[in-house]
Order: C-alpha cells, then structure tokens, then sequence
C-alpha cells in the first residue's frame, strides 16, 4: 500500500519531523510505500513562498493518491493533521494510528 504519514509539524519541528520519520522508517520497513511530507517539505516554510494553506492542499493532494494514511502520535493536537484526518475519512480511506501499522496486502507480500 501506499500511505501517508500525517501529524503535527508546527511548534517542535524537529521533533516533530523526527517523530514522523520513525513512523515512515517503521511502514518502509513492514514492505509498504511511503509519503512523509514532514521528509518531502522539511524546512521549506524558510526557504519557500508558499504559504501554509498552499502546502495543505498538496498535502490533500497527496493523500487523495494513497491507499491509506498512518497517524503519528500528537496528532490530535495539530490544526493540520486534524484536516487531513477528516479529508482521508471522507474519501474513505483507512486510517491507522502508530504504532498499529496495517498488514500488507496479499498481492504485496507474493513479490517479496
């Protein structure tokens, strides 16, 4: 499956994003494809113009292409996640909250 990790980046950033990819590095590790925009995007809010509700609708983006989405923990604190949580439940995704991880699908664990 492909999956997104979503949880907070604001505030503690670098723990943050730190907490996100163990999540990441934990799904990876279990055979599945991964998208951590904590990874993909670190640090741009420095570098970049674009603003926080621009990086939120690429975020959606993403999500509206994965199988399913992986909550770090915290999230339920974070304005973002919070969003994305609600975006992944109405498009009928499962959503998993670490550290339960989903099982690979049959079809992923015949080509190991």
């Amino acid at each position: 499956m492909l999956l997104y990790v979503s949880g907070p980046y604001s505030g503690e950033v670098e723990s943050n994003i730190a907490q996100a990819r163990k999540v990441a590095i934990a799904l990876w590790e279990k055979g599945h494809a991964v998208i951590c925009p904590h990874l993909n995007s670190a640090h741009m809010e420095h570098d970049c113009k674009a603003t926080y509700d621009q990086f939120l609708a690429g975020d959606l983006t993403m999500i509206a292409r994965c199988d399913g989405m992986v909550m770090a923990p915290g999230w339920e604190f974070s304005k973002g996640a919070k969003i994305e949580y609600e975006y992944a439940e109405s498009l009928k995704l499962p959503v998993w909250e670490y550290p339960d991880l989903p099982a690979l699908h049959p079809t992923e664990v015949c080509g190991k």
